[in-house]
């Protein structure tokens, strides 16, 4: 028989939530399974029951838990993004990096399986930024830029699951089919329009 170890609860959650994101980013939301997780930390399914509830409640945790991720990271491309000279493809690729590691895939499952994020503001330093540097920035009402960015947003979001076959329903095909790089150029461009920074 071998001995578990006892952890604080706190260090538990920190252990699971990193073996979940592991997970998902080797294999997507499917891979994020309890007994996979239980087994990578040492524990029981019923010990990482008991820490989230259920699946669930660890996808949910796991969602806020990569939020914090992202936040953090879209701060840092931000802020190397606007020191560096405001390249706008830059921040939509930083951006779509950030979905390509399985967040996107995240947020898609736990949306049908009707979880609901009540908004906290996730882009608002990216709002606040592309705000500012829009040359109308006295007179435009802010709303345009939070839809342009939300746009951008609900596309980078789906991206990793959806962009292939969109383009292919819209005729492209090899690589214009597959390759998320023109689309990328593509947002960048009608973004820069829309919010007069070409």
């Amino acid at each position: 028989m071998s001995s578990r170890v006892r952890r604080p609860p706190e260090q538990a959650r920190r252990l699971i939530l990193d073996a979940a994101e592991e997970l998902l980013t080797e294999g997507g939301v499917a891979a994020v399974q309890v007994r996979a997780i239980a087994a990578r930390v040492g524990m029981t399914d019923a010990g990482v029951n008991h820490h989230f509830g259920s699946r669930d409640g660890l996808l949910a945790a796991l969602l806020r838990h990569g939020g914090h991720k992202i936040r953090d990271g879209v701060q840092e491309v931000l802020d190397s993004w606007l020191a560096r000279g405001v390249d706008l493809g830059e921040l939509v690729e930083g951006l779509a990096a950030f979905y390509r590691q399985g967040y996107g895939e995240l947020a898609v499952a736990l949306h049908a399986a009707g979880w609901r994020d009540e908004g906290s503001g996730l882009l608002d330093p990216v709002v606040d930024a592309l705000h500012a540097l829009r040359r109308d920035a006295d007179i435009a009402d802010i709303t345009d830029t939070r839809l342009a960015v939300a746009a951008l947003h609900q596309a980078l979001a789906t991206e990793p699951l959806y962009g292939s076959a969109f383009r292919r329903s819209a005729g492209l095909t090899g690589r214009a089919a597959s390759a998320p790089g023109p689309q990328l150029r593509w947002w960048t461009a009608h973004l820069a329009r829309s919010l007069g920074l070409d």
